[in-house]
């Protein structure tokens, strides 16, 4: 059996699905069943070899492995597509990716200027990528259904801001980090998001792709 599964490629996205709500006491004998926390990680470009858990010697992953020894172990898991957006979003869906709004990394470039990092900045309605439609059911929306508190940390890139298609519209209570997958491809962003906010950073960012002044020293 090939146990082989891809987690996406991209950059990281760290997903967190959790907390059910705290609940009134009742008598042990009314208590009912307390439904498991989620955490859920999907990480661009990481095979199950590269941790721990599933046999990996070199790299040490004692965290992840923790989660997986007191939880569950996947050894059958496939991404529905080889790039961010569309593996994500048949991800929160459960589309297949032909079925699913997003099938591939749209920046929206009718826009305008999206490429350019310090128009991005200067103006949010250039961030982010094509929005899922307003009425895309979400596993975050029926999470909350099932009295879950939901929320996610990472990257989106599943639709701009000022758009239906933003985590606290699509069923997430709490969204930290990069709104567009883009901003994603700097370390050192100038901005994240929390929730529909903006959170600036003391960076000054490099445009991904931008070559060194002759004579520098990319070791400093």
């Amino acid at each position: 059996m090939n146990l082989r599964y891809s987690l996406v490629t991209c950059m990281i996205m760290i997903s967190v699905f959790g907390c059910q709500n705290a609940k009134v006491s009742k008598p042990e004998n009314q208590q009912t069943k307390q439904k498991p926390n989620i955490i859920y990680i999907l990480a661009d470009d990481l095979g199950y070899g590269d941790l721990g858990v599933y046999g990996q010697t070199k790299i040490e992953t004692p965290n992840i492995d923790a989660l997986a020894n007191e939880g569950l172990l996947f050894t059958q898991h496939y991404t529905a597509s080889p790039v961010c957006a569309p593996a994500r979003a048949s991800l929160l869906t459960g589309l297949h990716g032909g079925h699913a709004s997003i099938r591939g990394n749209d920046e929206w470039k009718e826009r305008g200027d999206v490429r350019s990092y310090r128009a991005m900045i200067a103006d949010s309605t250039l961030e982010g990528q094509r929005p899922m439609p307003k009425n895309t059911v979400t596993i975050a929306q029926l999470l909350k259904k099932a009295d879950y508190k939901t929320a996610i940390v990472g990257k989106w890139g599943l639709g701009a801001p000022h758009t239906e298609s933003i985590p606290t519209k699509m069923g997430f209570d709490y969204f930290f980090g990069y709104n567009c997958q883009r901003q994603a491809h700097t370390y050192t962003p100038v901005h994240l998001y929390e929730n529909e906010n903006r959170v600036y950073l003391n960076n000054d960012t490099i445009a991904p792709h931008e070559g060194l002044a002759k004579g520098s020293d990319a070791f400093l």
